[in-house]
């Protein structure tokens, strides 16, 4: 096992405890409940993949197991996370609920046609299934990210905090999506991606919402506009 992919998850598991410090200070733990419950399950998921594969190696099935399905895990908290932005997108046109059905019959669907596609595979199903669901699931929130960064540009949405984190999410999806679709090219990029790309973008959320509520309070605003707006 390369010693920067341990440094990687140490650095990782630092910066989602500094989040969640500085979430608690600010007062931001509960007003954004479900983005700081995605990062203590990735803050677990990061000991739980440490502890597993300091015992049972970087290519051991147990390791595997583990890494699809805390993925998986950290997938869907994720996809809940998203939600409950754009629910605060929304809000104000008391579409918060409709929001929620909508993202409840797209987890759904997105599951079924995830076990539809592996059905007929009769090797590791398991883990066959925790992946297929984690790739689609990503392809799934990227499109809700950009369709919600739209929102927020149409509907003027003015909360920096809120827009910045939209804007983080975009990046990630985008990321996350792209190493998907890179690993389905061939196996060879597989360990690559898992090694580095993976624990890289793991700390990039960590980061930029970490920045934003520092920099940021609640009542902070600025116009979404001009971040898009092209000097003539």
């Amino acid at each position: 096992m390369p010693s920067q992919f341990t440094y990687m998850l140490i650095l990782g598991v630092a910066l989602e405890v500094c989040f969640l410090v500085c979430s608690i200070f600010r007062g931001a733990l509960l007003r954004y409940f479900f983005l700081n419950l995605y990062v203590i399950l990735s803050l677990f998921a990061d000991l739980v993949r440490q502890y597993v594969l300091h015992y049972y190696g970087f290519t051991s099935p147990d390791y595997i197991f583990v890494y699809y399905y805390s993925d998986l895990l950290l997938t869907l908290s994720l996809f809940v996370a998203v939600i409950s932005l754009a629910s605060r997108v929304f809000e104000e046109l008391h579409f918060a609920r409709f929001v929620r059905w909508v993202a409840v019959l797209l987890l759904l669907g997105t599951a079924g046609f995830s076990y539809a596609v592996i059905a007929q595979s009769s090797q590791r199903l398991y883990t066959t299934f925790a992946y297929e669901l984690s790739q689609n699931l990503y392809f799934v929130g990227l499109v809700i990210t950009y369709i919600l960064w739209g929102a927020v540009l149409k509907l003027r949405e003015t909360r920096t905090r809120v827009v910045q984190m939209v804007l983080a999410l975009g990046v990630y999806f985008s990321a996350y999506a792209g190493s998907y679709a890179l690993i389905n090219l061939g196996s060879k990029h597989e360990v690559v991606l898992v090694q580095y790309l993976g624990p890289i973008l793991g700390c990039f959320l960590p980061v930029s919402w970490m920045l934003t509520i520092l920099r940021h309070n609640e009542d902070s605003r600025l116009t979404p506009a001009r971040l898009v707006a092209v000097p003539r």
